[in-house]
């Protein structure tokens, strides 16, 4: 009877200590960050996940990944109010940020801030973030911004008034009466023609774009008509010829003049727009709807 009893208790303590134990495991042998995988998902038909080299809408692109693709989720963090995890791809070989909120499962464990730190976009987090800039995006140098041409035409005009009265100013350093100096012949200063509406709305810009499937991004020249504080029309020249147009309304992307499926997502204040099968778009705010663009 006495060793019946001792093999009871033995058991019931035995029971009671395995889930003590397995509670425990994960503390005792933790999750190496580089074996957690996650899976691309919640995509929109036919469209791909940006991987960035820094945690924002805005960060280089360093490859694109279409939805069932598996990842190394390195860990993620919380970034201005938005969930990042940092992953690793071996197809294309790249290492990068994604949203969080595309990828499933996601890995509880966090990035250092040493790495946060190198990967952290620059300047202040709490500052306002400035506008995209598009060539960057594209790797390519900045373009030298051009003088507006109303500019222009009233420098132009300047420099001849001053040079009128240079010509007509005595030698002896005396200034002459005003009423006797002849008025500049305006007719004399050449004058640029008035310019279309749509290069004075928001001429001379250009977005990134692709017009087949798989086709990398390239550079597109554009032109903005804007029809009010939230209502513009954007109109893009491929390189090899022909035009899109896409109207925003309300602020948003609303439609254009294809007649394929019209559909956008928005990283931040970036519309990636996307038409039929495979043209793509990528236009911000600032461009839309100048720089002030439209509250998020």
């Amino acid at each position: 009877m006495m060793r019946r009893t001792v093999t009871l208790r033995t058991s019931l303590q035995a029971l009671i200590a395995v889930p003590l134990l397995m509670a425990a495991w994960p503390a005792v042998v933790p999750v190496h960050a580089e074996d957690f995988i996650s899976v691309v998902t919640g995509l929109a038909p036919d469209d791909l996940l940006n991987i960035r080299a820094k945690p924002s809408a805005i960060g280089k692109t360093e490859a694109r990944l279409a939805g069932g693709a598996s990842v190394r989720n390195l860990g993620c963090n919380d970034i201005d109010g938005h969930p990042w995890c940092k992953v690793e791809s071996d197809n294309p070989k790249a290492t990068g940020w994604a949203p969080a909120r595309y990828l499933v499962p996601l890995n509880p464990a966090t990035v250092s801030d040493l790495d946060l730190a190198a990967d952290a976009p620059a300047g202040d987090a709490a500052a306002s973030p400035p506008a995209p800039d598009l060539t960057a995006r594209l790797g390519d140098a900045a373009h030298d911004a051009e003088p507006p041409v109303k500019s222009v035409a009233e420098t132009a005009m300047r420099d001849a008034y001053g040079l009128a009265l240079a010509a007509e100013t005595p030698p002896t350093g005396e200034l002459p009466d005003p009423a006797a100096v002849a008025p500049v012949d305006k007719q004399t200063v050449a004058e640029l023609p008035p310019q279309p509406d749509a290069l004075a709305s928001g001429g001379g810009i250009e977005i990134p774009c692709a017009r087949k499937v798989g086709q990398p991004m390239a550079r597109c020249a554009a032109t903005v008509l804007y029809k009010g504080t939230d209502k513009a029309e954007v109109t893009v020249t491929w390189p090899d010829g022909g035009t899109r147009v896409i109207a925003f309304d309300a602020g948003r992307p609303a439609s254009s003049d294809a007649d394929g499926n019209f559909r956008f997502t928005r990283e931040g204040s970036l519309n990636m727009i996307r038409i039929g099968e495979a043209e793509r778009f990528e236009i911000t705010d600032a461009v839309a709807f100048g720089t002030k663009g439209i509250g998020q």
